[in-house]
Formats: C-alpha cells, structure tokens, sequence
C-alpha cells in the first residue's frame, strides 16, 4: 500500500527517535548502516522530511539529521502523506482515478464498498500511532531493527 520510500523514511525515523535521546545528530551513513538502506536513496527521502519540518539536517563532518518535531507529534500519517501523498487514501484501486465518493459523476468501482472501509481504517491506524509510539511498543531498540 505504501511505497519503499515511504517505508524506509518511518524506519528512518524510528531510528532517529530510539537513538536520539539528547545525542544531537545521527550521520546518514550510520542510520544507513544500520538500516542496510542504500545512503544516496535515504538521502533523498530524508530531505523529503527536512523540508517538510519533520527533521532537522546539517552537512558536513558533524553534520546528520535530528528529529525536528517531538516524536509525540510524528504520525505514520504525516509520513505517509509527505513521502507518498495522499493517493493511497483517495484514489480507486480500480481505475486510475480518484474515488467515486470525490467524484460523483462516476459509477462506484466493484471494490469500492470493500475498499472504503478498509480505506478508513487505514487511515485511523496511520493517524493513532505516532514515532514515540512504535518506539515505545517496541521496547529495545535492537528489536526495531532485525
């Protein structure tokens, strides 16, 4: 449903909330590293985030991204919406439209009834859990990470 991208950037910022803690920043090729995501693709996405307010990121030899909001206020919604936009939410599975319930003048596709509800829940889920949260539920951050 979402994309690698998407994926990549909330465990990004997982990372970056466990490790964080006061430390300052976190080098993109540690968070790389131990991610075994490839740097220049985490790069482009955490910049995504960076200009989005989301993370805060410097160059140079000291330089590495911080968490620029508090994790409290990181949804996987937020995330979603800046990395992948809102289509997953409003878009048909069927045709490459928007849904029926934004456009009126089409017929419902077959999935439309099925879809909707999941669609909903979907959201709800993104918007309940936040970066603190996934963090919190997980314990260790080792276990985060595997």
């Amino acid at each position: 449903m979402i994309s690698n991208s998407c994926r990549y950037g909330i465990r990004a910022l997982i990372y970056i909330a466990s490790k964080q803690a006061g430390t300052g920043m976190i080098g993109l090729k540690l968070i790389s590293k131990d991610l075994k995501l490839p740097a220049p693709y985490l790069a482009k996405i955490l910049q995504q985030l960076a200009k989005r307010k989301i993370l805060f990121s410097t160059k140079g030899p000291n330089g590495g991204f911080s968490l620029l909001k508090d994790p409290k206020k990181i949804t996987l919604l937020d995330i979603v919406k800046t990395i992948d936009g809102d289509d997953v939410f409003t878009n048909c599975l069927v045709h490459n439209t928007s849904c029926t319930c934004v456009d009126k003048q089409k017929d419902p596709c077959p999935l439309h009834e099925d879809y909707a509800g999941v669609r909903t829940d979907l959201i709800e889920v993104f918007e309940k859990n936040s970066i603190h949260d996934i963090v919190k539920k997980a314990g260790k951050a080792e276990k985060l990470f595997i």
